[in-house]
């Protein structure tokens, strides 16, 4: 079972500061890339950060400065740290992991920032 199993969302004031967990049966460093995305309410599922099994980073312009995404191949874990969380970054947000041709999503962690 390759599917994604996050953890780590909840309720937090703005300003405060969540961190987000993904794990997956087998090594992480076995997919070539492993990221976060996020759905609101009505909206589409947009891409928050990526990391690749070397180490390199994208995100989201409306997340620079305030998330970070890393890899710890001890735990066999994936973080997404945010910090100064604002109301619009409250959503569902989904680990995946890439293998291509396949993508594997986790069933997502409710993050809700109260203003």
């Amino acid at each position: 079972q390759v599917q994604p199993v996050e953890s780590g969302g909840g309720l937090v004031q703005a300003g405060g500061s969540l961190r987000l967990s993904c794990t997956t049966s087998g090594s992480i460093f076995s997919f070539n890339a492993m990221g976060w995305y996020r759905q609101a309410p009505g909206k589409q599922r947009d891409l928050v950060a990526t990391i690749t099994s070397r180490g390199s980073t994208n995100y989201a312009n409306f997340v620079k400065g305030r998330f970070t995404i890393s890899a710890d191949s001890a735990k066999n874990r994936v973080y997404l740290q945010m910090n100064s969380l604002k109301s619009e970054d409250t959503a569902v947000y989904y680990c995946r992991a890439d293998r291509p041709p396949y993508n594997y999503w986790g069933q997502g962690t409710q993050v809700t920032v109260s203003s």
